[in-house]
């Protein structure tokens, strides 16, 4: 028989999910998929990791996970993957690049010298 409690996820005849009987079939699902046990919780973490990986706004992360400040997501649901620092790279060095390309010097320069403290080229003014 149906009991209807208006919630979303129930078991097979309407009553609410006890939580012993939620992770239960968390673990078997796990163990059936040939997976290392893992909680739950760390499902939080490899989420967060991979939206932040596939370059979702820390911001939407921070939402989704229902956090009230940015610095919680960022400092504990996620981790930087190695390749995420090179991509990062990969951009600040092209950025780099192009910056050099649009002026037409290699050091950022419009004349190929570095500029001293008070922005000159270090030429002599005529004075």
């Amino acid at each position: 028989m149906w009991h209807h409690f208006d919630l979303v996820f129930t078991t097979t005849v309407g009553t609410p999910i006890h939580p012993g009987h939620d992770y239960r079939a968390f673990r078997r699902l796990i163990a059936n998929a040939g997976l290392r046990p893992v909680r739950l919780h760390d499902l939080r973490h490899t989420a967060a990791s991979l939206l932040l990986a596939e370059g979702v706004a820390a911001r939407v992360i921070m939402e989704i996970l229902g956090h009230s400040q940015i610095g919680l997501t960022l400092n504990t649901h996620t981790h930087v993957d190695p390749e995420l620092n090179r991509d990062a790279a990969e951009r600040l060095e092209r950025l780099l690049e192009e910056g050099t390309e649009a002026d037409g010097s290699t050091n950022g320069s419009t004349n190929g010298k570095a500029p001293d403290d008070d922005g000159s080229s270090g030429e002599a003014s005529g004075l």
